[in-house]
This record gives structure tokens, C-alpha cells and sequence, in this order.
């Protein structure tokens, strides 16, 4: 059962990340964006049927929280702690969820591209490991890349940076120029 050890505002004024004594998952990041789509996650879906709750992120030891903007947060504050502090933190199933999500991700990510585009991929990753991604988890989100097709990079953000407007304006500027140093005809758009 993972206490609550801090609360943080992040840039989307939507959203809130809970900053954990304990994890929940052993480095996999959960992400849902809808209830749908929660349905085997015992915890989003917890989340989800409390009214006005958005979006579920959530990744080793904090949890983003996304309200549609209608709800109080002092109150939607109380009603999502509960849910959290009951979840089990990190155990086996959180190793079964990766091995899942690389497999998933090899298979749209890696596929059908040729050698010299998945080093290209590979080369992107290693750059939004090093300069983007630790700044957006550490806003309460993250973003994966869901695929290239030639040179479009596909990305999708998660958690508060799922609905932050300036994730599709100045973060993805930023990321399409740290993407050009490794290919200048790079484009970047997020899904």
C-alpha cells in the first residue's frame, strides 16, 4: 500500500502527480486515457469511476491525476488519495505488464523498418531518454514514440502532458529540433 509522500502542481493546471513512498510498477508507465481503456488496471479503473477524473499515468514511485477542469481540486484531492493509498505496490505483474509493453513495442515501432531506420529510432530514444523525457516526468508525464513512417516521427504524450497545451506547441518544437540533429528532414507530430 503506497503512502502519499508529496503533492505536485504540474504545468497542466488540469492535472496533479502524486509523489509515492512506494512504487506501483517496477519502471513500466501505465496510461489511460479513458475508463475503456482502464478496464484491466485495478487502480485507473478505481480512479476513473470517481467523477471528473480524465487520465491515469502513472510509473514507479508517483501517479498523474487528470480532472476535466470541472471538479474542485481540494475536494477531487481527497477522493483520488484513497484509491492510491489502497493499490498494492510493485509486484510481479508489473515485470509481466513490460515484458507486454516491449513486445507491443517492438512490433509497432520496429517491424517493418529497415536496419538503418530502426538504428535511427534507436539513436531518437536514446536522445528523449537523455533531454526530454526526465523533464516531462518530471511534470507528472512521459511520451513514447508509437512509430516512424519515413520521416515522420510519431510521439504520444501521457499523463499531464497528454492535455498540457504546451505540449503540442513548445515541447514538440523542442523535441522535432533535438530530432533533426540525428535527421534535419525529421518532422515530428504527436498522436
Amino acid at each position: 500500500m503506497p503512502k502519499i509522500a508529496d503533492l505536485e502542481y504540474t504545468p497542466n493546471p488540469n492535472a496533479r502527480k502524486f509523489v509515492l513512498k512506494e512504487p506501483l510498477t517496477s519502471g513500466l508507465a501505465r496510461s489511460f486515457e479513458n475508463a475503456e481503456q482502464a478496464q484491466r488496471d485495478e487502480l485507473a479503473t478505481k480512479l476513473f469511476a470517481i467523477p471528473h477524473v480524465t487520465n491515469v499515468f502513472y510509473i514507479d514511485n508517483w501517479i498523474t491525476v487528470t480532472q476535466d477542469g470541472e471538479a474542485d481540486w481540494q475536494e477531487l484531492l481527497r477522493e483520488v488519495a484513497a484509491p492510491i493509498r489502497e493499490a498494492p505496490a510493485a509486484e510481479k505483474a508489473s515485470e509481466e505488464f513490460a515484458k507486454a509493453a516491449a513486445w507491443l513495442a517492438e512490433g509497432e515501432g520496429g517491424a517493418e523498418l529497415s536496419e538503418g531506420d530502426k538504428l535511427k529510432l534507436e539513436q531518437i530514444n536514446e536522445l528523449l531518454d537523455a533531454e526530454v523525457r526526465p523533464f516531462l516526468q518530471g511534470d507528472g508525464g512521459d511520451l513514447y514514440v508509437v512509430g516512424m513512417e519515413g520521416n515522420t516521427l510519431k510521439v504520444h504524450y501521457q499523463g499531464a502532458c497528454g492535455t498540457c497545451p504546451s505540449s503540442i506547441s513548445g515541447t514538440l518544437a523542442g523535441i522535432e529540433s533535438l530530432v533533426k540533429r540525428i535527421d534535419p528532414e525529421m518532422e515530428v507530430i504527436a498522436v
